[in-house]
C-alpha cells in the first residue's frame, strides 16, 4: 500500500444546476473559462504536479466528458445509473485509484499561483494525517457565497466553522470508507470522523481561487486568471 499519494480523483459527475442554461446541453466540467474548459484547468494542475494515475467520475451528460478525455490517459468511473455524491463516488472509484491515500480535485473551480496539488503533496504526513484539505481565507475566496467552512489550530488541525473555505482539493486516506452505509453519501461523513480523531488537517493555498459554480463567476474567474498572468 502506498503512503505517498500518486493517484487523483477528478469529481466531474455533478449536474451543474446552478449554471442554469449553460448546462442544459453540456456538463459543467466542459464549460469554458478563459479559453479552456473547467475540466482541463483541473487536469492541467494534475499533470503539472506529475500525478501518474487519474480517474474522473461521470454522470450527467457523461458521454461528453468521456469523449473529451478520450486518449488522455484518464480512467473513467461511470456513475451513469446512479449519482453517488463525493463519498460514494470516491468509494466506487477506489479499484481504479488503488490502495492508500489519494488526491481529490473538484472541477468547478480555478486556481492561480502555486500548484495546489503540489502544495498538498509537500505538506502530507500520513503518520499524523488522514485528510489534508487545501483552504483559502474566506475574504479571498472569489465567487464564494457564505462564510468559512473550517478553522485551523496552531498545528494545522481543522475544526468545523471558521474563517477558511475549502477549495475542493485535498489528500484523503479512504480507510474506513467501506463502513459507511448507503451507496450515495458525502465525504463530510468521513471528514467528521477524522476531525473527531484529530487527524484532519488543512493547508492554506497561497494563490488565488475562484468557485465557478454560477454563470456570474465565470468573468470573475477570468479576471483572476488574467491578473495572475499579468
Amino acid at each position: 500500500m502506498r503512503t505517498t499519494p500518486d493517484a487523483l480523483m477528478l469529481f466531474a459527475a455533478g449536474f451543474g444546476t446552478r449554471m442554469g442554461a449553460l448546462t442544459a446541453n453540456r456538463p459543467k466540467p466542459l464549460i469554458p473559462v478563459a479559453g479552456k474548459v473547467l475540466l482541463d484547468h483541473a487536469l492541467d494542475l494534475t499533470r503539472a504536479a506529475g500525478i501518474a494515475r487519474v480517474v474522473a467520475n461521470v454522470h450527467y451528460l457523461g458521454d461528453q466528458v468521456v469523449r473529451h478525455l478520450a486518449g488522455r490517459d484518464v480512467m473513467i468511473s461511470d456513475e451513469t445509473n446512479d449519482i453517488l455524491e463525493t463519498g460514494g463516488g470516491l468509494r466506487k472509484a477506489l479499484p481504479l485509484l488503488g490502495h492508500g491515500p489519494v488526491f481529490t480535485l473538484n472541477t468547478d473551480a480555478v486556481w492561480s499561483g502555486p500548484n495546489v496539488v503540489s502544495t498538498l503533496r509537500g505538506q502530507w504526513d500520513g503518520a499524523r494525517m488522514s485528510a489534508l484539505l487545501a483552504l483559502i481565507p474566506a475574504e479571498k475566496a472569489v465567487g464564494h457565497r457564505g462564510t468559512g467552512d473550517f478553522a485551523l489550530d496552531a498545528e494545522g488541525r481543522i475544526t468545523r466553522g471558521g474563517p477558511y473555505v475549502y477549495t475542493g482539493a485535498q489528500i484523503l486516506n479512504p480507510a474506513g470508507i467501506e463502513t459507511i452505509s448507503g451507496a450515495a453519501f458525502s465525504l463530510n461523513l468521513l471528514w467528521d470522523r477524522m476531525i473527531a480523531e484529530g487527524r484532519a488537517f488543512g493547508v492554506v493555498h497561497r494563490g488565488g481561487w475562484c468557485d465557478v459554480g454560477r454563470p456570474e463567476s465565470i468573468p470573475l474567474a477570468e479576471a483572476m486568471l488574467e491578473q495572475a498572468d499579468g
